[in-house]
């Protein structure tokens, strides 16, 4: 069904999230892997990647505008910047700049790993102090040899972690314990919690967050609300689901009508409307038929506000 509401479980207070209309289809364009979901405050408008089509995709709800650009290579994940017209963005490999409104060639800035020839860049957002975060991934989605860079303003990439086969995320929130930072290791079903330092944008204290059951498909993009919750999208499992960043513990679940749910930004005037992406890589043609919107950009309407993205600090 579409139409999923989220009742607060018995005793809960009124801020537990709940949906406040239908999830909805927004665009229908059969993205091989939609990704990289941005709202823009600046433009009240919705960005995302088609990664294996090497597409960037604008929406503009108030007029229903729609514009598509084309790479020569991936193209995973943006941020705009904060001091200049445009986006800092992950090509496959590495980081760049892209101007759509000029709508030349992205102009790489770094290239972190050249000797892994078989990796690519996957998804990435900034935190509040302008750092762009990222993952890089085997393209076969097997070798373990993605890691987590972050790239600032001035230059300066640092690779904080590695080992991983498919990364995604991140997302931060305040914990218990201070500043965290969460991310996706995908293959093995598990998302990481960091201790933060947002001064100097170190992280340490790597734990166990979540290991997700088999039910619940691997997690993939995730975005944090205003009051400090995760929503995860799920590959193979078509959801969103809201977690206290404490507890991990579920508050929320949002059903969609595809499997392949992969990443979520909160956008809208107010943003209350959750904006949702999909894939269609990989699915049989009985799939396909049976799922015939995946790949679309969703949309469904939230009883909570989410948080403006983070601009890049360049």
């Amino acid at each position: 069904m579409l139409d999923t509401p989220i009742p607060p479980p018995a005793g809960a207070s009124a801020s537990v999230p709940t949906t406040t209309g239908a999830v909805r289809c927004v665009i229908t364009l059969g993205n091989a892997l939609g990704e990289g979901v941005l709202w823009s405050v600046r433009e009240q408008a919705v960005y995302w990647v088609d990664i294996l089509q090497r597409e960037l995709h604008r929406w503009s709800p108030a007029t229903g505008a729609r514009q598509r650009w084309t790479f020569d290579e991936e193209i995973s994940a943006i941020a705009e910047r904060a001091h200049a017209p445009g986006f800092i963005v992950t090509l496959r490999r590495g980081f760049a700049l892209f101007d759509p409104a000029v709508d030349i060639a992205p102009r790489y800035l770094h290239q972190p790993e050249p000797e892994r020839t078989g990796n690519r860049f996957n998804d990435g957002k900034c935190d509040a102090q302008g750092r762009f975060w990222s993952g890089s991934m085997d393209f076969a989605c097997e070798a373990p040899t993605g890691a987590l860079y972050s790239y600032t303003a001035s230059g300066a990439c640092v690779r904080h972690d590695d080992g991983f086969a498919v990364t995604n995320g991140p997302t931060w929130a305040t914990t218990a314990q201070g500043p965290a930072m969460f991310f996706n290791d995908t293959v093995q079903g598990t998302t990481y919690r960091y201790r933060c330092d947002p001064a100097t944008g170190t992280v340490s204290d790597k734990t166990l967050w979540k290991h997700w059951p088999a039910a619940d498909g691997v997690p993939d993009g995730m975005t944090t609300d205003a009051q400090g919750r995760l929503w995860v999208a799920h590959w193979g499992s078509g959801c969103i689901t809201c977690h206290d960043a404490d507890t991990a513990e579920e508050l929320a679940r949002i059903t969609l009508p595809v499997s392949q749910v992969t990443n979520c930004a909160f956008g809208g005037a107010d943003l209350r409307t959750l904006y949702i992406t999909s894939a269609r890589t990989g699915l049989t043609p009985e799939q396909i038929a049976a799922e015939p919107l995946a790949g679309a950009l969703f949309a469904v309407d939230i009883s909570t506000p989410g948080l403006p993205a983070h601009l890049f600090g360049g």
